[in-house]
């Protein structure tokens, strides 16, 4: 009953015109800078910020929500049409929903993504309104040494679920620590393999790998293929998934929903890695993995709807313990001190018409959002019509603006061209670059939990293994490696592989 009070409360406060007009504004912002590789939510909320000086403090907290999940929508669109992941967490969505398009399915897979996103997002938000309190408990025994240890389970599983080999897959992965590696150290300020270059000093900018390797390789590769007009087939297809599509892609909504609600609370990339997580589920338990990255209805809708629910339950430890969980919920909390409010628990008492009015416009945004996507679906499947001669340059003008708008500093765009070059080789060499992809965001993750549970533990190795709950993500990654160490596993995975090596 109280729930219902707080849920009237926050609908009365989300409903107000000018809340409304802010919200469609915020969704409106994020599907668009999604759809633009290389700008993302994190530089849009930062220039918008000081806008938040003349709004009200609900009003400008519900559109930069709106920006921050509307941005999980509009990076699946370039991704599944181009290739070229529009934000991070959409890097995943290219492996499938990519391919959908190319065999004439660009319209089932948008709309997949949406619908999935659109229910995810519900799902998390009810979450975040009735589970906060207990989810945010439960964050409360992760420690350094939990979070090094799904870090450790999430890399071996990348190698061992990965397609083809797995000493590539292995190779990957290692490439992909090391370039987490360059920048400079948090601990001691030292600047780390930058080859004397200012620009590496701050490390290697995700967004430029992930275009350069996916997109622009994608690019080459196409241009490769003499006599074809487009990158994909011009049988566009039905614009909404069929019965077959939806039965596939149903289950893995569900799973993805639950894993990026879990993930999503946890600091650091939780978009990114639910999205991970779902779509490494989702190949394991498949019964026609081999089928994963050829357009697995399901290989699309488990990892969009995982990083769509973990945009949604990142809020709770922002709004119920003022930590944020990642860059977005850092400018956040920013916001709200503009306006003098003080982020954390007390939000819930001195604010209640901040804190339930925003999970209330979620509801109502996430609502914008599929009422804004499904529409424009049939306007974004057009963008195939375009002749790949014509559309090529303009890829490329928009990834170097992008890249270039970010830092404003033109040694993004040389790097980018770098990573294009090395994508493009690595393709050749029929090396996966997801997991390269996954190296890099949790290498740098990865060491730092890794040097501060020693820190606490002042050199003794054993904490990993004495607190349970890290002992227990060991063990499932010693017996993922033992799995497929045993011969008649390894073979099987072979076989399912063979034709993608």
């Amino acid at each position: 009953m109280e729930l219902l009070q707080h849920l009237y409360l926050g609908f009365s406060v989300a409903f107000s015109p000018e809340n409304l007009a802010y919200a469609f504004v915020g969704c409106l912002l994020g599907t668009l800078i999604g759809v633009l590789p290389g700008v993302g939510p994190v530089p849009t909320i930062a220039l918008l910020l000081p806008i938040t000086y003349i709004l009200p403090p609900v009003a400008g907290l519900i559109m930069l929500a709106g920006i921050y999940y509307g941005a999980q929508y509009g990076g699946s669109t370039t991704a599944i049409l181009v290739a070229l992941p529009g934000e991070t967490s959409s890097v995943v969505t290219v492996l499938d929903g990519h391919q959908m398009a190319r065999k004439g399915r660009a319209g089932a897979a948008l709309s997949i993504a949406a619908i999935g996103s659109f229910f995810a997002g519900c799902v998390a938000t009810l979450i975040l309104a009735a589970f906060a309190a207990p989810l945010v408990k439960l964050s409360f025994k992760f420690s350094s040494a939990e979070y090094f240890s799904l870090m450790v389970l999430g890399l071996v599983a990348a190698v061992v679920l990965a397609s083809g080999s797995i000493a590539k897959a292995l190779a990957m992965i290692v490439l992909g620590l090391l370039l987490g590696l360059v920048g400079t150290d948090v601990n001691s300020g030292i600047a780390r393999y930058d080859f004397g270059l200012p620009a590496l000093q701050d490390g290697v900018d995700f967004a430029i790998v992930a275009m350069g390797i996916f997109g622009l390789a994608e690019i080459m590769k196409n241009l490769e293929q003499k006599g074809e007009g487009a990158p994909i087939t011009e049988r566009l297809g039905a614009l909404y998934p069929n019965q077959q599509e939806l039965r596939q892609a149903g289950p893995a909504v569900l799973r993805g929903t639950a894993i990026g609600s879990l993930l999503g609370i946890l600091p650091g990339a939780g978009t990114v890695l639910s999205s991970f997580a779902s779509y490494t589920l989702e190949k394991r338990i498949s019964r026609s993995p081999e089928k994963f990255g050829r357009g697995a209805p399901a290989g699309l809708a488990g990892p969009e709807s995982a990083n769509n629910a973990a945009s949604q339950t990142s809020f709770i430890p922002l709004l119920t313990l003022g930590i944020p969980s990642n860059a977005v919920m850092a400018l956040m909390i920013g916001a709200m001190t503009i306006h003098s409010i003080q982020p954390g628990p007390q939000v819930m008492s001195s604010h209640p018409e901040l804190f339930w009015g925003l999970i209330a416009s979620m509801w109502l945004g996430n609502l914008i959002l599929v009422i804004l996507n499904l529409p424009l679906v049939g306007l974004w499947v057009k963008l195939l019509k375009i002749p790949y001669h014509l559309l090529f340059p303009a890829i490329l003008v928009f990834c170097a603006i992008g890249v270039f708008s970010v830092n404003l500093n033109d040694f993004d765009v040389v790097l980018l061209a770098m990573f294009a070059i090395a994508g493009y080789v690595l393709s050749r060499l029929n090396c996966e670059a997801a997991p390269l992809l996954l190296g890099l965001v949790l290498g740098p993750m990865l060491e730092e939990n890794f040097r501060r549970t020693l820190i606490v533990s002042r050199g003794d190795f054993s904490i990993f293994l004495t607190r349970p709950i890290s002992l227990g993500l060991l063990m499932l990654a010693l017996v993922l490696v033992l799995a497929v160490a045993i011969p008649s596993v390894r073979n099987k995975r072979d076989d399912t592989f063979a034709a993608e090596d």
